[in-house]
């Protein structure tokens, strides 16, 4: 199989280095790959958002199937680019539509998803410049740390945890009206504050059936004592040492069936991973 990795990130990196070990493997390529992934495969300068390079590279080098790693992508459509396109409809691409992407790529459709379907999620509200006055009373409902997190993609870096209200109260203006995450913070969703261990639940599906994989940790917060802003991530660990076969499993009936059942009640044809924090 020829296979194209969109992408340019570790995550994209771990797909190339496990692919690159597959014997059905011919030709593996990488758009726009990094110096990890030029190890496993062949980089190719495109933009993964550059569609219809990606269209053309993918006829020219006979591409049996794209998998696809960063978000931006997804939400921006390249499935149903793929799928509306004579040339390129019958080739497989691993990562969901635009309507599954707005699980990852809007925190607001998230939110109202987990809460219709029954995953257990932090207490929230949504807000944008029409009632942003509302947003600081409702920050004032709330007990401190106050989490505020811009709804749209930030590079993993959209999310803000601050203990002071005024200090909150003044981030959600800078969020809302002076553009901080840009057009990603045009709505900001405001949460309560989980204390507790994070990790993340890798799942892939086909829109029905599901596989959980390995489970990781990472850490977000840069600064001793997770004292500074959120990252991208960084430091990731797997396997995760608490999470045993009975904390997967937990994981698995609470938050890995709803969210799939949910998938299948709202029409969304799920078809890749799911990344579960």
């Amino acid at each position: 199989m020829n296979v194209l990795i969109l992408g340019s990130g570790g995550r994209e990196h771990a797909f190339a280095w496990k692919l690159a070990q597959s014997k059905q493997l011919e030709n593996l390529y990488i758009a726009p790959g990094n110096a990890g992934t030029a190890q496993c495969g062949t980089n190719v300068n495109i933009s993964a958002t550059d569609f219809d390079a990606i269209k053309n590279l993918v006829w020219e080098k006979s591409i049996d199937m794209v998998l696809v790693g960063p978000e931006d992508p997804l939400v921006k459509g390249v499935h149903g680019y793929f799928l509306a396109d004579e040339v390129l409809k019958e080739i497989p691409v691993i990562g969901p539509k635009k309507d599954g992407a707005q699980l990852e790529g809007s925190k607001d459709f998230s939110k109202q998803f987990m809460f219709k379907h029954g995953v257990p999620t932090a207490k929230y509200k949504s807000f944008t410049k029409d009632n942003i006055t509302e947003g600081a009373a409702f920050i004032d409902s709330l007990t401190p740390p106050y989490v505020l997190k811009a709804d749209g993609l930030a590079a993993g870096k959209g999310v803000l945890i601050i203990d002071d209200a005024v200090e909150a109260k003044a981030e959600l203006q800078n969020m809302i009206l002076n553009a901080k995450f840009g057009n990603a913070g045009n709505t900001v969703v405001i949460e309560e504050f989980l204390k507790g261990i994070e990790l993340s639940v890798f799942v892939l599906t086909d829109g029905k059936s599901y596989k959980i994989l390995p489970a990781a940790k990472d850490y977000k917060r840069i600064g001793v004592g997770d004292t500074g802003l959120n990252t991208g991530g960084m430091g990731a660990v797997s396997p995760v040492p608490f999470a045993d076969e009975a904390f997967i499993k937990k994981v698995e009936e609470k938050i890995v069936k709803p969210t799939i059942n949910g998938l299948v009640k709202d029409g969304i044809d799920y078809r890749g991973f799911i990344f579960m924090d």
